[in-house]
């Protein structure tokens, strides 16, 4: 039985289409935008649940057993996906990068995924992701492999500066980067061995801000080396979430007058991170395993998560204000208020949001 689909449906498919120019079969186009749009919905990856959110003449059944045959039999090109976000980013290069993992346990399988994304106004958006195995720390051919990924799409001039956690340290990695002439601001683990000099001798890195006050800055002026790689250190000692005094590291790829600010932006990719699990698409209750599978569930969560925020973005600033709770603080994220008003829109025919959000989604 032929599937009919909603005018919705068929204009969020011209919309990808127009991102895709005839990489991709119309079909599948028309599949994507029927998931996106089911996604939205029900806010959860299961395959069920998504199924009973398909608008179509055919049963749930039916509906299921084409998620698990595109997950299961079709190739997507992953670069269609980056390029297509790249698009959509609501500002204008250079792009502060932010490197980090997130991972889940199915089972007894871990699900570990390497993320690039780009930092802007309190979340970040996905770019470019690599399934790795394990569930332990990313390697270095790991790092550089998604990193020159990004390169090879969008330009090493496209990046303004890149931010990552202490994980992602290392003497050929931070080579490339300085190769790159790719600025970054990298914690450092504070007992990580560091040279005054090449092949001086090593030191702790804590060592260096042993004087360094509760809440006190400090920034070291002469370049060190960090597994024989130059950079510049700085510091600050804080009082952490569990009430201890601990040390912030930080190696920087040039003398900067404030590394702390850049730094802190990195946790922008933990608003993101969240709104793909708990607060929005539910998205360690999978149960796949398969890394391909994997990957293309989150291809469709990625578009799904641009379009639910660029819609809270325009739904906040031009139609009606996210409420405000007695300290200030807004009731929603943006993206949030976007999802809801996006799963709203699609699920109540008398629905009147004085806009049409699939227009944010438009190439134009």
């Amino acid at each position: 039985m032929q599937t009919k689909v909603s005018d919705k449906s068929k204009e969020l498919s011209l919309i990808l289409e127009s991102h895709f120019s005839g990489k991709m079969n119309r079909a599948r186009i028309k599949f994507m935008a029927l998931m996106i749009m089911a996604l939205c919905k029900v806010q959860t990856v299961n395959f069920e649940r998504l199924a009973q959110g398909f608008e179509s003449s055919s049963k749930g059944e039916s509906s299921l057993r084409r998620i698990q045959r595109f997950m299961a039999v079709y190739v997507l090109d992953m670069d269609l996906i980056s390029r297509m976000i790249y698009s959509l980013l609501p500002h204008k290069p250079p792009y502060r990068l932010i490197m980090d993992r997130t991972n889940w346990q199915f089972g007894k399988s871990d699900i570990n995924i390497l993320v690039i994304s780009i930092a802007y106004q309190g979340l970040s958006f996905p770019l470019i992701y690599k399934l790795i195995p394990g569930k332990g720390a990313s390697h270095t051919h790991e790092r550089i492999e998604i990193i020159k990924h990004y390169i090879r799409l969008f330009g090493g001039q496209s990046i303004k500066e890149l931010l990552a956690d202490r994980e992602f340290i290392g003497n050929e990695w931070l080579n490339l980067l300085r190769q790159q002439k790719i600025k970054y601001h990298i914690r450092v683990l504070a007992h990580h061995g560091v040279m005054r000099y090449p092949k001086d001798w090593k030191r702790k890195a804590r060592c260096l801000f042993s004087k360094v006050k509760v809440n006190q800055w400090k920034r070291l002026t002469p370049m060190y080396y960090i597994n024989n790689s130059p950079c510049y250190l700085s510091a600050l000692r804080f009082i952490n979430d569990k009430g201890k005094v601990d040390l912030l590291i930080i190696a920087s790829f040039e003398l900067s007058k404030h590394p702390e600010k850049s730094y802190a932006i990195r946790w922008q990719i933990e608003t993101m991170f969240r709104a793909f699990k708990t607060s929005g698409f539910n998205i360690e209750k999978t149960h796949l395993t398969q890394m391909d599978r994997i990957e293309k569930l989150l291809a469709i969560v990625c578009i799904a998560f641009i379009w639910a925020y660029l819609t809270g973005i325009y739904i906040d600033k031009k139609i009606k204000r996210i409420r405000l709770l007695k300290h200030g603080k807004k009731a929603k994220s943006i993206f949030k208020y976007g999802l809801d008003n996006i799963a709203q829109w699609l699920l109540n025919p008398y629905c009147q949001i004085n806009t049409n959000p699939i227009k944010f989604l438009s190439c134009t």
